[in-house]
């Protein structure tokens, strides 16, 4: 139990981080994270809810598409933890764009410089999620079982789904704003960069575990020649 409280407060903290990096991203202005897209895109349009909020709206659409898929097959208790992290990351979205609601950047490359560290804010947020691993968000776990279903890689359906997001978001502002708000060149730097970002972070981590392990082996053999 000790074990499983400390994981999921890891992915607590990484939920919150990764709220913080799709906020930097808004700030930005130059588009934000593929999943984050749409939800943004129509919080600009429709102010009646707030960004979180359309996050919430969406997640439960992915929850339903998980549920229509695997049926049978589909864990209640895996769906229920899903549906209270995702309305917990709706309002930690909602709180962290209050935090930083007086950061103005100015000028197109104080933008590009705050998008870039937002990608890197949220890849280390998602890279500490998959460390706490206890949970995965709607949007993942649907990727997750519509590859299940479907036979195709995972990596390919999130591929797949991040450029549908990407295109609902383009489509929607230029219809309804007449130009791209949503989503620009920042999404595309978001989907490129994030992912290689926790790839980094896991590099980083598993080079520091090594020498950790590598310190305790030369103290070990040194105490063992110190008592021989």
């Amino acid at each position: 139990m000790k074990q499983i409280a400390k994981d999921y407060a890891l992915f607590l903290v990484g939920l919150f981080i990764a709220s913080m990096g799709v906020a930097l991203s808004t700030k930005a202005g130059l588009g934000t994270s593929p999943v984050a897209s749409v939800p943004y895109s129509v919080s600009i349009l429709n102010h009646a809810l707030t960004f979180g909020w359309w996050l919430n709206i969406l997640s439960l659409v992915q929850i339903a598409v998980q549920v229509l898929l695997l049926r049978k097959k589909c864990k209640p208790i895996e769906i229920l933890v899903q549906t209270v992290l995702a309305f917990v990351y709706g309002y930690l979205t909602d709180f962290s764009c209050g935090i930083i609601s007086s950061l103005n950047p100015n000028g197109y490359f104080a933008q590009l410089a705050l998008m870039l560290v937002s990608c890197f804010v949220l890849g280390f947020g998602i890279w500490l999620q998959y460390k706490g691993g206890v949970a995965m968000l709607p949007g993942e776990a649907m990727n997750r079982a519509i590859a299940q279903v479907s036979g195709k890689s995972y990596a390919n359906v999130k591929i797949f789904f991040d450029v549908l997001y990407i295109a609902i978001s383009a489509a929607v502002c230029l219809i309804f704003l007449g130009e791209l708000k949503g989503v620009r060149e920042g999404s595309i730097i978001a989907a490129l960069l994030i992912g290689n970002s926790i790839k980094l972070y896991n590099k980083a981590f598993d080079s520091l575990a090594k020498k950790k392990q590598e310190k305790c082996t030369l103290t070990g053999i040194l105490l063992q020649l110190y008592f021989i």
